[in-house]
């Protein structure tokens, strides 16, 4: 990994807001990769997680169309050995891919957008991380609104993420997407910040 950049996790629970803050660290320049997009996009094209997952979940978890994303999340959803398992397959091939992503980047800070950076220990190998915060209410039903599902289907996609109270203790920059506070001054306070580490 390239030593000239110093690389920033950014988190935050589902409906949090943390593409909110992505989007305004791209609009200031600044490279962020998108964990979450980058795994979907390696799910249905890296041959070998393709085999890996076909292994451990069937071969008709995938169709014709790439993987059968309702099937996987009914499946892993309800299942956290399940959801541990396809995160163990998923992440080290992100990994890579992140790693080769980092050492083209020219900037002295780059992000990495993460849902479970706290969960599965990512943010140890880090140099920092902001945590992007927001009411459980308000998150709700930004994600029913996003994805048209109903607060159950949240909740249940909640389980599997740590409270913010857990992920406050471990992050060093926390910004407040209520809806209360305006979100660009919060950013740019945490880069001042950031720029002296």
């Amino acid at each position: 990994m390239s030593t000239n950049n110093k690389i920033i996790g950014i988190t935050g629970g589902i409906g949090s807001g943390k593409s909110v803050v992505a989007k305004v660290l791209i609009s200031m320049g600044y490279p962020v990769y998108n964990s979450d997009i980058e795994a979907k996009e390696l799910i249905n094209s890296n041959t070998e997680l393709i085999n890996q997952i076909k292994k451990e979940f069937g071969e008709d978890i995938y169709s014709s169309e790439g993987l059968d994303r309702k099937k996987m999340a009914s499946v892993v959803f309800s299942n956290p050995n399940k959801l541990a398992k396809l995160n163990s397959l998923v992440h080290p091939a992100v990994g890579k891919n992140f790693d080769n992503w980092v050492n083209k980047q020219k900037t002295k800070l780059v992000f990495k957008e993460a849902a479970i950076l706290f969960e599965i220990g990512i943010y140890k190998s880090l140099d920092a991380t902001i945590l992007v915060t927001a009411p459980i209410e308000k998150r709700i039903s930004r994600v029913m609104q996003r994805d048209s599902v109903k607060a159950e289907e949240v909740e249940n996609r909640m389980k599997n993420q740590w409270n913010d109270e857990e992920k406050i203790k471990l992050a060093d920059f926390v910004i407040d997407n209520s809806g209360e506070v305006m979100v660009i001054p919060q950013v740019k306070e945490t880069l001042t910040n950031l720029q002296i580490l």
